[in-house]
């Protein structure tokens, strides 16, 4: 299952949450622009610090290198205000996101209530529609997954692709080329470091891609699971006037429903797993992958300990941000599904009775095209 489908019912349901979402981003709100400039800002100032860091790293394994007491206190004085620097602009970066996550939760969940408010409540808010069960735990936790992790999903995303442009210039000047002899013929391959880390980024992905392709399907199973068995529970807690035959019925169906949910966390287990291995594996192997493509040169004199630990350092840098997809596989499939029951209320609610007891529904539900006349589509 595709993380973000483009086609099909799955494909309608989250243009319909970008449709609702984009009211907030492009309504031309001071406060969110302000936010917006505010989180780039500290992205690009937090990348400056992370390069005079990486230089910081070279010039003092230099210095101790050399056993060259001065110049390691000159760097050790330097390091200080350089870690103030990284720590201040940690903390304004976690600030700016929460206070991005939750302005954008508030617009989108009174959107949501404003709406549902309107209609008539005589009836029944699921309409038929899977993902639609629980309304008040689509919006209160739905919604904000749903918005908390792309604000960070997106920081990191762009953090990620600077980084890597601005590391690769790093592991091209320092790395520069490797020769060696083989076959009796004279090689060498420029840039080596860059070729390097990009062949082990592509295959930890490859990897990811390829034990975790089924982690969408299973978290949105899982979370499905979750709420048909709350759903459950709440119609087992309502009636109290219930046949003793009723009762029985609803307890089948309750524990029915909660075999459901442990089935759907043990397929949810198995899939951690197997991602842990790609993910742990490339924790462990990226740093030593890192220093034996410079051993080579280290040995032969063509690079300093400095140089060395440059590299290995800028090279586990690149390497993170290329693999973002590893590291955020399991976020993104949160995010895809709580999206998704999001977009599942939308249509629900945009299917109910009016007030005036007017139907707007507009047929299937799970065929109906989003953008079509609903009420949460467009500006107000």
């Amino acid at each position: 299952m595709s993380l973000f489908p483009t086609t099909g019912a799955d494909g309608r349901r989250l243009v319909l949450f970008w449709q609702l979402s984009r009211r907030f981003w492009l309504g031309g709100h001071w406060p969110v622009i302000a936010l917006m400039v505010l989180m780039l800002s500290v992205v690009l100032l937090q990348l400056l610090v992370q390069v005079s860091l990486n230089l910081w790293n070279r010039n003092f394994f230099d210095a101790l290198e050399r056993r060259d007491g001065y110049a390691m206190w000159a760097q050790a004085e330097l390091f200080f205000p350089l870690a103030a620097a990284s720590v201040l602009l940690a903390a304004t970066s976690v600030w700016g996101r929460m206070t991005t996550q939750r302005k954008w939760r508030e617009a989108m969940t009174r959107d949501i209530i404003e709406t549902w408010a309107a209609k008539n409540h005589d009836g029944e808010i699921e309409g038929g529609i899977d993902g639609a069960e629980n309304p008040e735990y689509r919006i209160a936790e739905d919604v904000r997954v749903a918005t908390d992790a792309p604000v960070d999903l997106s920081l990191a995303f762009i953090s990620s692709g600077l980084t890597a442009a601005t590391f690769f210039g790093v592991l091209w000047s320092v790395g520069g080329s490797i020769e060696f002899e083989l076959f009796g013929k004279h090689h060498e391959i420029p840039g080596y470091l860059v070729i390097g880390v990009v062949m082990y980024s592509t295959l930890m992905t490859s990897l990811m891609l390829l034990l975790g392709r089924r982690m969408p399907g299973v978290i949105e199973t899982k979370n499905q699971a979750e709420a048909e068995f709350r759903a459950a529970a709440e119609i087992m807690r309502g009636d109290r006037a219930d046949t003793d035959g009723v009762a029985r019925a609803k307890k089948a169906t309750l524990l029915q429903r909660l075999g459901k949910v442990l089935a759907s966390w043990r397929e949810l287990c198995w899939q951690l797993a197997r991602t842990t291995l790609v993910s742990q594996t490339n924790f462990l192997f990226a740093p030593i992958a890192a220093y034996i493509l410079c051993v080579p040169k280290y040995a032969s004199g063509a690079m300093t300990l400095g140089e060395v630990t440059q590299s290995a350092a800028a090279f586990v840098t690149v390497q993170g941000a290329i693999n973002w997809l590893v590291d955020n596989y399991q976020r993104l499939a949160d995010w895809r599904s709580a999206a998704h029951r999001v977009s599942a209320l939308l249509l629900a609610i945009d299917n109910m009775d009016d007030g005036d007891g007017v139907s707007a529904q507009r047929g299937d539900p799970k065929q109906a095209a989003p953008d079509s006349g609903s009420e949460f589509s467009g500006s107000r």
